[in-house]
């Protein structure tokens, strides 16, 4: 499978403190990669680098198979989308006159702008002028923004951090939409659900450097203690191996009728980053 991004051994020092060690890592076409980990790991200069914003100190990283320090304005502009801390946005003009002005810069139709606010849950908010927006309603028309032109390649940087879950879930049905099409996400965010739900694949990050990489569900079955809850009708809980003999007692409850439900005991993502990094994810 062709790779959009690849990363080799990617360094970055700013005034000699390392803010990224030995980084390698790609990311397939149609894939949603998450780079997961605390405030300060380096996610956000991973993402600065990838779109040519930084330069990095050491290593490679390439877009598209062109390396990111000969990135032209042009493949910037037709195949990629991002979404960082900086808006980008005239704030005395409303939602839709900004992006009125990106419809010209992508080469994209008006009616498209329709399209991506219903979803980020805006379209009845168009005619609102930016600078009176909340601070999750300026979120929702960056990423409408990101979503314009359908990207090849969209990154997401904390894209859901100032959303409640109403329009987060409008968010997450969009990504869905964009990737259906084709497009590649890189996604960098703290919160291990919002990773669980959209990613393919995570990578953890911590104090610059990659300490596990893998499929949320690989990544949770392979720090699973093998054991099953069963939550019986009367309230307790009973845990019981994998294997025979949990299979045993197993349908011993099941065919008694006791059993109200059963589930696996593996650990959240959230649980295996503190495992393996010692660190929390705030």
């Amino acid at each position: 499978m062709e790779n959009i991004i690849e990363v080799k051994s990617l360094g970055k020092l700013f005034s000699n403190s390392p803010a990224l060690r030995d980084v390698s890592f790609h990311v397939r076409k149609g894939e949603t990669f998450g780079f997961l980990g605390p405030s300060g790991s380096g996610k956000t200069t991973t993402i600065k680098i990838l779109t040519a914003q930084l330069h990095a100190t050491s290593g490679s990283a390439c877009v598209f198979g062109v390396p990111t320090t000969k990135l032209k304005e042009e493949l910037y502009r037709k195949k990629i989308g991002v979404l960082t801390d900086n808006s980008s946005l005239y704030t005395r003009l409303n939602i839709e006159d900004n992006l009125k002005l990106y419809c010209d810069l992508y080469d994209v139709p008006v009616r498209r702008i329709g399209e991506v606010l219903e979803m980020v849950n805006l379209a009845s908010e168009r005619k609102k002028t930016v600078a009176k927006l909340s601070k999750g309603m300026l979120q929702r028309v960056t990423l409408a923004r990101a979503f314009l032109h359908e990207p090849e390649l969209l990154f997401l940087d904390e894209p859901t951090s100032a959303l409640d879950p109403v329009n987060t879930k409008h968010v997450y049905e969009g990504l869905a939409r964009l990737k259906a099409g084709g497009t590649t996400i890189f996604l960098t965010t703290h919160d291990m659900n919002e990773a669980e739900t959209l990613c393919d694949r995570v990578a953890f990050l911590n104090n610059g450097s990659i300490q596990l990489m893998d499929s949320p569900r690989n990544l949770r079955e392979k720090f699973g203690d093998a054991t099953l809850t069963v939550e019986l009708n009367d309230g307790s809980r009973v845990i019981v191996k994998r294997g025979s003999e949990g299979a045993q007692t197993l349908y011993d409850y099941m065919n008694t009728n006791q059993v109200k439900s059963v589930y696996s005991n593996n650990p959240t993502l959230g649980d295996i980053f503190v495992d393996i990094t010692g660190r929390e994810l705030a």
